[in-house]
């Protein structure tokens, strides 16, 4: 009689939790698409981390979950002793509770992970993604569509990170083509005249002396565009060194001025500011920048020009002035002058014996030394550059 009441009592169980299982997931399907939707219109106005999601997710089961056991074992328990003795209560109470305890977790596990799969799933899709990205494959790019939370952030810094990685690969190339290009050329006319000297130039001296003279010429522009690219290579390894000093900015335009003057006799060479302010810079820097820019106004600016260097105080910095009444540069060339190998008009620069680099050489020593360049120019009348130093 004992064991017939023992078996009714599991049977009975069974079905309770059976039963609480059915309504636990009819229940649970119902709020969780509810709050699905709720989260969807939610999650566009507001941010949640992902571990607020996790949190809040484990939290609604548990509440639901005990709940839901709470008013199954209320039910059960009062049912039960309505037609049982009171001896058979604790027997009843701990396997209703050990079952619930079982159901519980069990829902827990399942639910909890699917929902956290379900918040992880991005992961995935951004891991394929990287996966997709090579030396060749740049553009990959993650999506950041969605909701608002950690995962985004890392997104949009990935994918900065990348716009940054693309442009940097594809300035390298540029510089790269653009460099072999420049070397193409000396080393074509060098290999030129070596074939004329190996042809006829052995016993012509006139061929001789203009081969030589030529393979000097192209020796030094080739030269003089590998120290520069040297000197770029370095600054963008930060291996190119910088000796501060402090040094009376006005001596070192006392010295440009004296040497332009001397090397250069079509232009009208001028000062009217040049103040004693001490700076602290690297000296040689410093006077290398402000010569690039003189040495352009030189080759942009017609005979009998003007090119006026001036130097002064003012709001507390250092101002060099270079201004020119040369050819000029159009207001589409102008945001472009400092990009490497840059050249405003080709064939004119080309002329002049330029290689583009210059500009960038210049930009790069005012830069490391907390300064800034202002360039004003019209065509046909003329270009204004503006550096400014700070003092310290």
């Amino acid at each position: 009689m004992k064991k017939n009441k023992i078996i009714l009592f599991f049977m009975a169980i069974f079905k309770v939790v059976k039963a609480l299982i059915i309504i636990l997931l009819f229940i649970f399907k119902v709020i969780s698409r509810l709050l699905h939707h709720l989260f969807q219109a939610v999650r566009n106005k507001m941010r949640f981390s992902i571990t607020f999601k996790i949190t809040i997710t484990y939290v609604f089961l548990f509440i639901l979950i005990f709940f839901l056991m709470s008013l199954g074992i209320t039910i059960s328990f009062r049912n039960y002793i309505q037609n049982n003795p009171p001896e058979d209560y604790v027997l009843f109470l701990v396997a209703i509770l050990m079952i619930s305890n079982i159901v519980g977790l069990i829902s827990i596990v399942f639910f909890g992970s699917k929902a956290s799969r379900k918040l992880m799933r991005p992961i995935k899709v951004m891991t394929k993604t990287v996966k997709e990205i090579s030396i060749n494959v740049l553009d990959k790019r993650i999506d950041v569509s969605g909701s608002k939370d950690e995962l985004k952030d890392l997104a949009k810094t990935f994918n900065e990170m990348m716009d940054r990685i693309e442009k940097s690969v594809e300035l390298q190339n540029q510089f790269v083509s653009d460099a072999s290009h420049e070397l193409r050329t000396p080393i074509s006319v060098i290999l030129g005249y070596a074939d004329l000297l190996d042809r006829w130039g052995k016993d012509n001296p006139q061929v001789l002396e203009e081969s030589i003279l030529a393979i000097k010429s192209e020796g030094d522009s080739m030269k003089s565009l590998v120290e520069k690219l040297l000197f770029l290579a370095r600054g963008d390894k930060n291996n190119q060194r910088v000796e501060k000093a402090n040094f009376m900015l006005s001596e070192v335009i006392k010295e440009i001025l004296k040497e332009t003057i001397l090397i250069d006799k079509s232009h009208n060479i001028l000062n009217d500011r040049n103040e004693d302010i001490i700076i602290h810079a690297d000296q040689k820097l410093i006077k290398e920048a402000i010569r690039i820019f003189m040495d352009n106004s030189i080759k942009f600016t017609p005979a009998e020009g003007a090119i006026k260097l001036n130097s002064y105080q003012k709001n507390k910095k250092a101002i060099i002035s270079i201004e020119d009444t040369g050819i000029g540069i159009s207001h589409e060339d102008l945001p472009y002058i400092f990009n490497r190998f840059y050249r405003a008009d080709k064939s004119r620069t080309k002329s002049r014996g330029g290689t583009g680099l210059g500009l960038a050489i210049a930009k790069w020593i005012i830069d490391n030394h907390q300064g800034k360049i202002d360039v004003w120019s019209e065509l046909n009348e003329g270009t204004v550059v503006r550096i400014e130093l700070p003092f310290n």
